[in-house]
């Protein structure tokens, strides 16, 4: 089992940047496929992007934030990172992590077996 915390999120404006961070507990973080989602007020939780379980070799990406938007982790610190470029209003969210083993990766909520708490993202106009 893993428990996820996600850190990093805040207020900024349209056009700026931020950089989640995902702390896993466990020694079998790398063999875990990551994933980010955000849920807007009102909206369903959606997919954001999804790295493989290893070295992250695989990565795949909403077409909402394609090209804005970096997945990455690391490891040797149990952590995976959204890095977030060119942030627009209707990215305000909450943002959360997830993690599941038993696909390379993996782009629904069902898939998922373990999520972090949240962190919110406001981005004002």
């Amino acid at each position: 089992q893993v428990q996820l915390v996600e850190s990093g999120g805040g207020l900024v404006q349209a056009g700026g940047s931020l950089r989640l961070s995902c702390a896993a507990s466990g020694r079998t973080f790398s063999t875990y496929a990551m994933g980010w989602f955000r849920q807007a007020p009102g909206k369903v939780r959606e997919f954001v992007a999804t790295i493989s379980w290893g070295t992250g070799t695989i990565t795949y990406y909403a077409d909402s934030v394609k090209g804005r938007s970096t997945i990455s982790r690391d490891n040797a610190k149990n952590t995976v990172y959204l890095q977030m470029d060119s942030l627009k209003p209707e990215d305000t969210a909450v943002y959360y992590c997830a993690g599941e083993r038993t696909k390379i990766i993996a782009t629904m909520t069902h898939e998922y077996d373990y999520w972090g708490q949240g962190t919110q993202v406001t981005v004002s106009s």
